[in-house]
This record gives C-alpha cells, structure tokens and sequence, in this order.
C-alpha cells in the first residue's frame, strides 16, 4: 500500500487548491475573530474584573464594525474560492503522511534500532489524548483559547515528557515501599564519581523518569549527549535511555545519614518503614500556581524550550557521569503501585499512575480533535523533534467519501518512532448534529517494529478513532463501534502478507486508541458497556460492564475550573486528582437518573472517579501464538493541564517472545 506524502496526486492541484483557499481564509479567518470576541473563557473574564476602565468592552465597539465590514466585503472571494476548493476535495488524499528526513532536527532523540525477537522481549508504549485545536471560537465552547499558540506549547510538552530518560528503581523490601525526596537526590549527582547498579533480586517496581534542565546551550548539550551515548554500554532491548537501579532491603530500608549525604550516584532507600504506599516524592517542585523558570509547564521554562534534553544511558555496569553537565537540576515523577488510593486488589499485575509527565521513550501517540489545519502544523513541527513518522490532517471534505457535507477533518493525528508501513482511513457515515460537520472515523495504521533472525517481519497494528460526541447518541456509538471492528478486520486482512504455514510476518500488538465518549459508569452508557468490542479487546481500567477498578478515573475535566489556582499546572493537577474530594471538584462524573444535572450540587452523592471517556485497548486475539502480550503501566497524565479538558493515557505493553524472558 502507498503511504500518501501530500494531500493531492499532482502539483497543478495542490496550487489549485492553495489558491481557493487563500481566497477563503480572509473570510474564515475574520468570521473566526468576530465570534471569538463574544465568548470569553473564564481565564479572561478573571483578567478583566479588575479592568476599571472598562477597556475590553471598549475594544469590541470599535472592532466589531470593523470585521463585519471586512467580513462582508470578502464573502465575494470566498464564495468564489469556494466554488473552486469543494470539487478539489474529490481528488484530495484522505491524509498526510510526513516523515523526517532530517534526522539531525531531532535534537538528539534516540531512533529506535530494530528489535530482531531474540533473546528477552521488548515493551512498547502508546499514549493517547484529546487536545480540543478547533478554530479558536469555537474551541472558547470549551473554554480554552489561543489554539495555534496551544498546539505548539502541546507539541513542545509532549516531546520534553517523552524524550526524558527513564529510571527504573526495584526494592527489595517486605515493609518498605516508600521512597523519599532525599533518595532522588542522589540518583544521578553531578558531582557523583562512580555510580553502580545494585544488583539485588527485583522487589516492588517503582518507575522514575527525571527530566533536565540546565544553561541554554542546546546544541551543544545534544551533540554532547549523543557522545556519550555512543560510548556507554548499549541497555537491554525495550529499556532505551533507561537507568535501572536496585535497592536492597537492608535495616529495613533505612540507610545511615552518612549515606544519605554522599555524592557517589547511588540510590537508597530512606525512611519509615511504615510510610505509606501514597508517598510522593518530587524535586524542585515550584509551589505558586504561576508557572516559574524550570517548571515542566511554562512558555519560557527551560523544560519546555529548550531544543534538546540531556539523557543518561546505563547499561549493566558502572555510571560515567564525568559528562554530565554540573549545572544539571533535575526533576522526579515518581510511579508509585497506587497513586489513587490505597491499594486493595494486591492481584493487579501492573503499575498504575497518575503522572505530570507524559511516559518516558513514548513510541506511539494518537491524538484526536486536532482539527484546525494550522494547529496541526505547528503541533507536527513540534513532534518532530521526538516522532520521525507522522500521518495528519486525516479526513474528507465538502461531499466527498461520507453522506453530509464536511466543513472539517476528522481530527485525528498519528506519531511514531517506528516506520508506517500502510495506513488506511474510514469515515463514520452516521453522524448527526453538529458531529456531522466533521469527517469523524478511524484511521488504522500498521507499523514494522522489528525482524525475526529468520528475516520475518515484526509488525503491530494501532487503529485512532473519535466517537459521537451528542448525549444520548446512543445507537450511534454502537453501530460506530460495530463498523470499527468490521473496518479493522478489513484492513488486517488487505495488509497481511503471511499464511499460516508460511508466515512472513510476526504480528506483536492489536492497539485501539480513542476519544469514545462514553464512560463505563454512566446509566446511559449500557449499550455501549456491553457491546461486543469489550470481549474481543481488553480494557486495563475495566472489571465489567458498569464497574471500574478502584484505581480509574475520569478523563474529562470540568471545563469551568481549566484555570483555577489549584489545577493549572500538571504537578497541582496530579496533587488535586490523586484526593477523592479534589476529583469531585474538577472532574466531570458520570450520570445517573437519580441526581441532579447540577453536579456542584451533588458532590455528596458523587460515586466512582469520574467519566472515563478516553480508552486504550489492546487485544491478545490474532498474535502471534508463541508470544504472550501484558500491560506493564498505564498512567493518567496532567502534562496538559490548561491546554485541553481531557486527561491524557498511555499504557506500555510488554511483548514477550518466552526465550529467555525473565
């Protein structure tokens, strides 16, 4: 199958088409500021109460005569354009394939070498979230604003989170699971000589990722980084940029001060052994709301701007930390095996989180609602920097492919660190209401990651869709869900190249990731909870129809409080939503026939953690049969917090091919 690079089969169309549209954005781009200046967020409104003079009022009399006088004088060349950009949209490609072909704008980000299914298995993580980049106005409905400037600032939050080396900490210990600030410190010291993995047999697994932050030399820090890379032991395969760390359980895991004090590199434990499982230990946290220099969340911040970020690579060995830069500060999240609440099911065989960072060596992003045109630019450009492989601007437009006319895309984007090997897009036909504007559907995509020995194709298939967004749409979801797995069998089966006797290919992992709207909770949501996709794919957050595990919560946040003090930045966001009560506050829950529609009104009779709308899958059905597919981690992430309303996921799976798997 041909991946399609640009959206039209020839230049002569591609100017065509850039043509109409420049006759139409004036139009569109004027219609866009007129509406937006009508319908304040809360943010703005908070800025103008103390605004004595009455000023922004004053700028909306003089600018709205303004744009409507340029308004209309423009709709004659849009209306023109129009007429030429609608029939364009026959011949258009459903969408964009872009791949970096410059790898040195990477800044450094290690490109995954091929995984040749030998020897221990590989882990793979996949990350998934709703960024709301509509047109500004209409983005305003759910009270964020400044979508360009928002897509970038996405972009640039993502790639930092994913690009930051990973720390695993093992602990041996019956009674100690708890790992202090202190102990942190110490995990990659500047000024530390030698630094040894301890080699104690894996107790409880915690996951520490630490992102850098140091001078403005970015450049220099990639090329230093990568240096050093090419001299430090190559780390075991799935465990990129990674630092594994062992922590025996000796005097019940305290250490003597002396210890505690050194600057050698290594880790301890320290502490009572009595400390809670809910310990959270963070590093150069900043405690004002306004967002400072070095937090993970500002504009101007070192963490978000700077072009590159320093990794550390460990092996089975000692640390050469000589390298490393003596001005570095770093910055802790800690994955703890209960972020949430106390942890009651001690049979869950995973790690989960509430995280302020996305997951660190992040391979596969599906994103939904990026579906402003130059948003998704900016956001591509941005994610480059980490994602050699991207599929964007994925839909149809005017009356082509689906059965009402299409204003926009479907606002799905895919990235990768792996290459895509074939890529197909379906658009839901039944959409209604404001839903049917948009090319809403699925898009699938098959990626190689890897080769037998035997030069067998190792591939894996991720599908990304959005759903029915209308309350009480019921049906529609489900027959959107019917027609997904209908399209994702077609798909599996037109790209296959193997046989059962003679398989060519290896397949590892059967993802579905997406926005489904639809939470597993929610009275009105039945249908959907029982429908048939839940017995072929697996939820990690689901027990059955209607019941959560205790651990889950809400992806969607109550748009009214995006702003407040207590939640606009990732760390007091992952503060308030690890508290039941801070939940009830800033979460959007599900609904029951017997409350209210007031839910500030009913935070008494609240129950469960949220409306869980945002979904990973993941299938052990149709692998192949000599591997076995389990989820390591999933996580809920607050990275975002301020630029969207909806909790980011990830999940990382791990692959074991049962040769010598641990």
């Amino acid at each position: 199958m041909v991946l399609y690079t640009s959206p039209f089969p020839n230049s002569f169309l591609s100017v065509l088409h850039s043509f109409s549209w420049g006759l139409i954005f004036p139009c569109y781009w004027l219609a866009d500021r007129l509406v937006a200046s009508f319908v304040p967020t809360t943010y703005e409104k908070r800025q103008r109460a103390d605004d004595p003079c009455y000023f922004h009022a004053l700028c909306i009399i003089i600018t709205t005569p303004i744009y409507l006088a340029l308004l209309v004088a423009s709709l004659p060349f849009a209306l023109i354009g129009f007429l030429l950009w609608s029939p364009l949209q026959s011949a258009r490609r459903p969408y964009i394939y872009s791949r970096l072909e410059d790898k040195n704008h990477a800044n450094g980000a290690t490109l995954l070498t091929e995984w040749k299914a030998a020897g221990n298995g590989k882990s793979f993580c996949f990350g998934s979230a709703n960024v709301c980049l509509l047109p500004d106005s209409l983005a305003r409905f759910n009270n964020v604003f400044n979508t360009q400037a928002r897509a970038k600032e996405i972009g640039r939050r993502i790639r930092n989170g994913a690009s930051r080396p990973q720390i695993k900490i093992y602990i041996d210990s019956p009674t100690n699971t708890s790992i202090s600030a202190a102990s942190f410190s110490s995990l990659v010291s500047p000024q530390g000589g030698d630094s040894t993995n301890r080699t104690v047999n894996a107790g409880i697994k915690r996951t520490t990722s630490m992102e850098y932050k140091g001078d403005n030399s970015g450049s220099n820090n990639s090329e230093d980084s990568r240096e050093d890379k090419g001299g430090a032991g190559e780390p075991n395969e799935g465990e990129e940029n990674s630092c594994i760390v062992r922590i025996n359980g000796e005097d019940n895991g305290l250490m003597s001060d002396t210890e505690t004090d050194t600057v050698n590199g290594q880790a301890h434990a320290s502490g009572p052994a009595e400390a809670s499982l809910e310990g959270d230990a963070e590093i150069s946290k900043t405690p004002n709301h306004k967002q400072k220099e070095g937090d993970s969340g500002s504009l101007d911040s070192y963490s978000a701007s700077r072009e590159s970020l320093v990794k550390v690579r460990v092996g089975d060995g000692t640390v050469d930390q000589s390298t490393v830069n003596n001005k570095l500060l770093y910055k802790a999240s800690i994955m703890k095996k209960t972020s949430v609440r106390k942890k009651k099911h001690t049979d869950e065989t995973f790690d989960h989180e509430i995280s302020a960072f996305f997951p660190a060596n992040l391979d596969f992003l599906c994103l939904q609602e990026v579906f402003d045109k130059r948003a998704a630019e900016k956001l591509k450009e941005q994610l480059h920097h980490y994602f050699e492989y991207i599929v964007y601007d994925v839909g149809v437009y005017s009356c082509h492919g689906c059965c009402s006319f299409k204003f926009v895309n479907s606002g799905l984007l895919f990235a990768s660190r792996y290459p895509v090997m074939d890529a197909a897009y379906h658009c839901y036909p039944n959409g209604r209401g404001t839903d049917s504007l948009a090319s809403k559907g699925a898009l699938f995509l098959k990626v190689q990651v890897g080769s037998t020995p035997q030069d067998q194709r190792i591939v894996g298939y991720i599908s990304c869709t959005h759903l029915q967004a209308i309350a009480g749409d019921t049906t529609v979801r489900c027959e959107q869900l019917d027609m997904l797995q209908d399209w994702l069998s077609e798909f599996r089966k037109s790209t296959s190249s193997s046989s059962t006797a003679n398989p060519e290919e290896l397949v590892a992992f059967d993802v579905i990731c997406g926005d489904l709207n639809f939470d597993n909770c929610s009275s009105e949501d039945k249908l959907e909870q029982q429908h048939s996709l839940f017995t072929h794919y697996k939820d990690p957050c689901r027990i059955g129809p209607g019941e959560d595990k205790p651990w889950a919560i809400g992806t969607l946040l109550d748009p009214e409080g995006l702003y407040d003090e207590e939640v606009c930045t990732p760390d007091n966001l992952q503060k308030v939503l690890e508290s039941e009560e801070g939940r009830k506050g800033y979460l959007v829950y599900p609904t029951s026939k017997n409350h209210g529609s007031s839910q500030k009104g009913r935070k008494a009779s609240l129950k469960g953690n949220g409306r869980r709308i945002d979904y990973m899958l993941y299938t052990e059905e149709g692998l192949y049969l000599e591997w076995k597919v389990e989820v390591e981690e999933f996580s809920f992430i607050t990275q975002l917090a301020g630029l969207t309303d909806h909790l980011p996921v990830a999940m990382r799976l791990m692959v074991s091919t049962g040769e010598d798997d641990p």
